[in-house]
């Protein structure tokens, strides 16, 4: 089957791939994953729990789901949902990013499909999940619309769609840009454009016009103070998430 024209941004994959040795790095340039990685993670495993109906402190809870991990980077995310039983698919367009992601993986005795491809290949190949993490990917990609659209075909129906993404408001230029890459040099300077950022409001109409059915929207929030994040249900002003039903 022919594959679908792509929304891979060549530049911004390229910020990526430059980056790509530090995945696993604590304190290089991917800190700021690193700090967020708790919450995403609690809000993730809440909400496959509760839309499959799994108890999490069974032994493998996502047993028999197969996820896919777009946009996987060195497999922050690829790798605990493994662990929670789950048949992970891990792909990126930055094909530099996955020899540091297998590799970590097999140190880690993990069994994660790690592939160099695009969410319009995938579709293309007829592939289906039960779960897709689309974690800070859309505000990266060429035409937002087009990607969503993609990865909705990718899910099987009653499937789970979780999507974050930034804020578009001075607060989060003030934060995510000013703050994170120029004062505390978390990130290279350039590795966000304010102006691909999404509204929650802008984003649940893309989910929809894409075939989803978005139920659901909550903030990550970045506390100075304790230095911690925690998921907010009212600030959504830079960091969110949403979780989306394939009908």
């Amino acid at each position: 089957m022919q594959a679908q024209q792509s929304t891979v941004d060549p530049s911004e994959v390229a910020k990526f791939e430059a980056m790509a040795a530090e995945w696993w790095d604590p304190n290089g340039k991917f800190k700021p994953l690193h700090m967020l990685n708790p919450c995403r993670l609690d809000y993730i495993t809440r909400q496959i729990a509760g839309e499959f109906d799994r108890d999490l402190s069974s032994p493998a809870p996502f047993s028999g789901l197969r996820l896919l991990d777009i946009g996987c980077g060195g497999g922050l995310l690829s790798e605990p949902m493994a662990r929670l039983g789950a048949e992970v698919i891990g792909a990126d367009a930055a094909e530099g990013n996955l020899p540091v992601a297998r590799i970590h993986a097999q140190q880690s005795g993990l069994d994660i499909d790690y592939r160099h491809t695009t969410a319009e290949d995938l579709a293309s190949a007829g592939e289906l999940f039960d779960v897709i993490l689309n974690m800070e990917v859309v505000e990266h990609v060429a035409d937002p619309l087009s990607y969503l659209t993609a990865t909705d075909k990718l899910l099987k129906p009653g499937g789970l769609q979780i999507c974050s993404t930034i804020n578009r408001n001075p607060k989060s230029y003030a934060m995510a840009i000013f703050g994170a890459e120029v004062v505390m040099r978390w990130l290279p300077r350039g590795t966000h454009d304010w102006s691909k950022f999404i509204t929650p409001d802008e984003l649940f109409d893309l989910l929809s016009q894409a075939g989803l059915s978005p139920v659901d929207r909550k903030g990550f929030v970045f506390n100075p103070l304790l230095w911690s994040w925690s998921i907010s249900d009212r600030d959504l002003s830079v960091n969110y998430v949403t979780a989306s039903i394939k009908p």
